[in-house]
Formats: C-alpha cells, sequence, structure tokens
C-alpha cells in the first residue's frame, strides 16, 4: 500500500524557516515525480513545487520562488521543502503527493496527475 507521511509543520514567526518532509512507504519515491501543495483556510487547494522523479527538474509556484526549495533523497526515500523567509500568507496545512510520469525529466502542479496524497501537516506563521 502505497503511504505518504508529511511531518515538520509548525508554528513559526514571520522570516522564520521550516523544512517539511515527505516520506513514503510501500514504494520507492524514485520513480514518481513528487508535489508539494497547500491548502489555507477557505481557499482551494494549490500547487506550490514539484520536482521530477529524476531530480532534474523543479518547479515552484511564482509567491514561493527564491524562498523554498524542494530537493530529493531517494536513498532515504524521502522529498524536502525547505521553507525559508515565511510569511503569515504561507499558513496552510501542506501535502505531499506522487505520480508517476511519462518523461522522468518533467513535473506537473496540477491536482490531477497525483494519485497518492499524504494526510498534510499544518504549517502557522503568525507572531
Amino acid at each position: 500500500q502505497l503511504q505518504l507521511v508529511e511531518s515538520g509543520g509548525g508554528l513559526v514567526q514571520p522570516g522564520g524557516s521550516l523544512r517539511l518532509s515527505c516520506a513514503a512507504s510501500g514504494f520507492t519515491l524514485q520513480s514518481y515525480a513528487i508535489g508539494w501543495f497547500r491548502q489555507a483556510p477557505g481557499k482551494e487547494r494549490e500547487g506550490v513545487s514539484c520536482i521530477s522523479s529524476s531530480g532534474s527538474n523543479t518547479n515552484y509556484v511564482d509567491s514561493v520562488k527564491g524562498r523554498f526549495t524542494i530537493s530529493r533523497d531517494n536513498a532515504k526515500n524521502t522529498v524536502y521543502l525547505q521553507m525559508n523567509s515565511l510569511k503569515p500568507e504561507d499558513t496552510a496545512v501542506y501535502f505531499c503527493a506522487a505520480y508517476i510520469p511519462t518523461v522522468q525529466a518533467i513535473c506537473f502542479m496540477r491536482e490531477f496527475v497525483y494519485h497518492s496524497w499524504g494526510q498534510g501537516t499544518q504549517v502557522t506563521v503568525s507572531s
């Protein structure tokens, strides 16, 4: 059974940093493209970042470019989202998701391509 588990969320002050982890069990992450999504209260879920299965390609939503970095450690079967210079508007539940790509060198931040999802981790940015 494919399972993704997010961790690393919490409460942080504006300008602070957090590193989210997405750990996989029941399958090897290496063959999957991984995306991070978030959903703030009263808002639709949005794509934040993704990384291709090869690790060679990453994408970010404009609002996090230059502040967030996605990476993967296939040996640990884990994908990370390093979040720096956090803002109150980054407050949301963050989800990771996986899909098997047809092209290893690209990834998409469109929900419909993702077939396995984690339960989410809460990130709150507040003073």
